[in-house]
């Protein structure tokens, strides 16, 4: 992989990991068109992709470090808080972090195909625009971050558990599911992405783990030998600083029009998906 490559896939990753829109539909196509997916390094590269989420994780440390060291205060027991917020993302984690490591290996055999990858665009755009008719209502009455309480944060982790289907969005999953909740759509996506600390961090620490563990047994090359360090450190530090904007620039934009563009826009990006895989331009096999 060239220095080139591992950055447009960081940009990639960078700006779809906290949008609505399914990270892994766009890394799908751009791998393609890159022509990076070829099959003997292919789980190296699906491993690559989910190692850089690191640099996601990274943009949401620096960008909400006030309340990620309020939770460590609240550790110590100086911040009552700090530490009911941790709570909270604790149990909004355990569904994934509980089923993801069981259910990895099937999700990729299963679900990693055409028509489940695009049933999850088509459906989930469909429902962003099913959601935005109530945006106006929600902006309204929303209630904050501070108020969520273990029953909500818990269901709100069973939503992101939907997400390990291919094609779905975390994000998406997460931030609907605290709107449905109640939560003014600034504090859904704040929730949003402070969840995702701990379950891309787990994802990424799960999948790279696994990939070298494959690797030696099988005594074959793993991810940093087929695409090569520097490449790893470039999709890394291009995803932190494009995550860095996207999140910035989403909170204002879920307040001031909502979800009805993405929906739209996944719609749309599962029709070009779907014409690309139908005439082979693009391939999608676990």
């Amino acid at each position: 992989m060239t220095w080139w490559q591992a950055a447009i896939l960081g940009l990639v990753e960078g700006i779809t990991e906290y949008l609505p829109v399914s990270s892994t539909g766009h890394l799908i196509l751009v791998s393609a068109l890159l022509h990076l997916d070829h099959p003997e390094r292919r789980e190296s590269l699906a491993a690559f992709e989910i190692v850089i989420q690191g640099g996601a994780i990274l943009a949401v440390l620096g960008l909400y470090a006030p309340r990620v060291l309020s939770m460590l205060r609240g550790l110590l027991g100086r911040d009552r808080d700090g530490l009911r917020l941790l709570g909270m993302l604790v149990v909004a984690f355990l569904p994934a972090g509980l089923l993801g490591p069981f259910l990895d290996d099937w999700i990729e055999a299963r679900l990693f195909h055409p028509v489940p990858v695009l049933a999850a665009l088509f459906l989930g755009g469909v429902w962003m625009l099913w959601l935005h008719r109530r945006m106006a209502r929600l902006v309204a009455e929303g209630s904050r971050l501070e108020s969520l309480d273990w029953q909500h944060a818990l269901a709100i982790g069973a939503l992101q558990c939907v997400a390990m289907w291919p094609g779905t969005s975390r994000s998406m999953m997460t931030i609907a599911g605290g709107l449905m909740l109640g939560l003014r759509p600034r504090d859904a996506a704040e929730f949003s992405f402070l969840l995702g600390l701990p379950t891309l961090g787990g994802a990424c620490l799960f999948k790279l783990a696994k990939n070298l563990k494959q690797a030696h047994d099988a005594g074959t090359p793993n991810l940093f030998d087929q695409l090569g360090p520097l490449a790893v450190v470039i999709g890394v530090v291009t995803a932190t600083v494009s995550a860095a904007l996207a999140v910035s620039w989403l909170v204002g934009f879920l307040n001031r029009r909502g979800l009805a563009a993405f929906g739209w826009y996944r719609i749309a990006l599962g029709i070009v998906l779907g014409a690309l895989l139908a005439t082979g331009v693009v391939t999608l096999q676990p």
